[in-house]
């Protein structure tokens, strides 16, 4: 039987179905573009944002400056502090020295870090997981650091060595998200390979995936000139200007925590983001055993799911699928990485603002064409 359908037939159909994804594509980026130059308008929205879909970029573009003062407009090419959005690279550290044979996720944590012998049931897997059930350090060392000096991961385990704060919790008996148990990663890191922080990231990581503008950086502590550096700032109300977190009294923590790493500090932008998030996908780090696990949520003493994978917030949705996600926040920078893997789409959202937006849910729903009211 013949087909009711000619070559020409045929044609027509793929046409019209090749236009109707075009006109698709573009109405989702011009919805995008209102959504964010609205809110740059606003003053809600200062940075960098990057979608790509299946590894390929599809939105791409930069909103306000890198400097107050010297007026220098924010470009794709911008570096950014990504706060904690560090701790997946912090995380990944650690699963490289477990693949190396280093180190076992479930050796407690005092093995490495002697000095903390009195939290002798905290393993790693419990740090990475955030199940550990140490208190934070910021606002503990708040209470009793000298402002004037800059503190550094030696200070934060000195401080819990000298004062023993209790445990929040029997360690995996509950999640709750910890700096502090990114931070002894860190050390535990530089204990073991050798290295300092900032040198394992550089030489496991960022190296073999040409992430050449990324890096940890103490810029209080170790300050160095670098090209496309966004400065982060607050929005002062009363003085309607926008101003350096150094320079405000409530968030002068930015200079007497510039030493501390792991939960913090690592510094990237979104060209950069996306060969670690297309990484992921691959085994140039790790294992897909590895990575298995990095993306698990961790299980709690009584069969319950966590919260976290390795360094990030890992969800089931039914409209999106698998979702992995962190957000960071810190005096003058807000940031977000978004992975969801059932649909290979990225969202990467840098801003050098703190008082602003972040619109990753509206940005999500557009990119599925989702209406919500």
């Amino acid at each position: 039987m013949k087909s009711p359908f000619n070559n020409l037939s045929v044609q027509i159909i793929f046409l019209f179905i090749m236009i109707g994804n075009i006109s698709f594509a573009q109405s989702r980026i011009q919805k995008i573009d209102k959504l964010l130059d609205s809110l740059y308008l606003q003053q809600k929205f200062n940075g960098n944002i990057l979608i790509a879909e299946k590894g390929e970029i599809i939105y791409n573009r930069s909103y306000g400056l890198a400097n107050e003062t010297t007026k220098e407009k924010i470009t794709q090419k911008s570096i950014f502090e990504l706060a904690s959005c560090s701790k997946q690279f912090t995380a990944m550290g650690i699963v490289i020295l477990k693949e190396k044979g280093k180190l076992n996720l479930d050796d407690k944590i005092s093995k490495y870090i002697p000095e903390l012998s009195n939290y002798k049931e905290i393993s790693i897997k419990n740090l990475l997981h955030h199940t550990g059930g140490l208190p934070d350090y910021m606002p503990l060392l708040d209470t009793v650091w000298n402002k004037t000096q800059i503190a550094t991961n030696k200070d934060i385990i000195e401080f819990f060595s000298k004062y023993k704060p209790k445990i929040l919790f029997e360690p995996n008996s509950k999640h709750e998200y910890s700096n502090t148990g990114y931070v002894l990663l860190a050390t535990i890191i530089e204990r073991v390979s050798g290295l300092t922080y900032s040198d394992y990231l550089k030489e496991q990581i960022f190296k073999p995936l040409k992430m050449s503008n990324s890096f940890v950086y103490n810029r209080r502590l170790s300050p160095k000139k670098i090209k496309n550096y966004a400065l982060g700032y607050l929005f002062i109300k009363s003085q309607n200007k926008y101003v350096l977190p150094d320079d405000y009294e409530k968030t002068k923590m930015v200079y007497w925590l510039d030493g501390v790493v792991g939960d913090g500090t690592v510094n990237s932008n979104v060209i950069d983001l996306l060969k670690w998030d297309r990484s992921l996908y691959t085994s140039k780090l790790v294992s897909g055993e590895s990575l298995k696990e990095i993306f698990a949520n961790g299980l709690l003493n009584n069969g319950s799911s966590g919260k976290h994978g390795f360094g990030w917030r890992m969800l089931d949705t039914k409209e999106f699928g698998r979702i992995a996600k962190h957000s960071g926040g810190w005096p003058g920078y807000m940031t977000y990485i978004e992975r969801n893997t059932d649909n290979d789409k990225t969202i990467i959202i840098l801003q050098n603002h703190y008082n602003v937006t972040m619109p990753a849910d509206e940005i999500r729903n557009i990119l599925y064409n989702i209406e919500k009211k």
